[in-house]
């Protein structure tokens, strides 16, 4: 199966952003993250940028049309093709992006799905530590630092974020399933998802990745 445009859709902390950034660079094509993409263009101050700043700023969604415009200036004219990692969320959101891709002659041609059971993603989110001050991220299980509690990068002290305590994670989940779980039937019945066991070793999963992207 040859795949061009590709969503990587799943929970927090299934490792979508770790593979997606990791294969991209090895097939030279694009890994975008709508929330990179929003930050970039906010710090670059481009119209995109400064419209969605706007929202931010009022603590309100940036609209779903506004992320499609930044995909898509993200994307330019550069047609290698694409990992798109934290959008769409909704089938709503899905139903634009599907005909922004059919209006630029383009369609997608797979959604890989991380499935991580509940359990293993509370007690993989909770174990982060973050640097608060050059934004490295650590994990006690699975990528500790060389010196418990200390940034390898800057030797800052290292935070647990509120939103990856256990009861946080907790919630993050149940709103990623009351969200997402029509969007997985939804590309399911078109015949674009891919399951992928994300609850294994990192390199095991590429190999997956790679024969699913070969």
């Amino acid at each position: 199966m040859s795949l061009k445009r590709v969503i990587f859709l799943g929970p927090p902390g299934a490792g979508k952003g770790t593979h997606a950034v990791g294969l991209a660079k090895d097939l030279g094509i694009a890994h975008l993250s709508t929330g990179d993409m929003l930050r970039a263009a906010v710090k670059a101050g481009t119209p995109l940028g400064q419209e969605a700043k706007g929202y931010m700023e009022a603590g309100k969604l940036v609209p779903d049309a506004l992320i499609i415009d930044l995909l898509f200036e993200s994307m330019g004219d550069d047609d290698r093709g694409w990992i798109l990692d934290g959008f769409p969320r909704t089938v709503p959101q899905a139903e634009a992006l599907g005909e922004r891709l059919a209006s630029e002659g383009q369609e997608l041609d797979g959604v890989i799905l991380f499935e991580v059971p509940d359990k293993v993603l509370i007690e993989r989110i909770s174990s982060r530590l973050s640097c608060p001050s050059c934004g490295a991220v650590y994990n006690r299980l699975t990528q500790p630092p060389e010196k418990e509690g200390i940034c390898d990068r800057c030797g800052a002290q290292l935070v647990t974020r509120k939103d990856d305590a256990p009861e946080a994670v907790s919630h993050r989940l149940e709103v990623y399933k009351e969200q997402t779980a029509p969007l997985i039937a939804w590309y399911a019945d078109q015949g674009k998802l891919i399951r992928v066991d994300a609850n294994r070793e990192i390199g095991a999963i590429r190999q997956d990745l790679d024969r699913i992207f070969a």
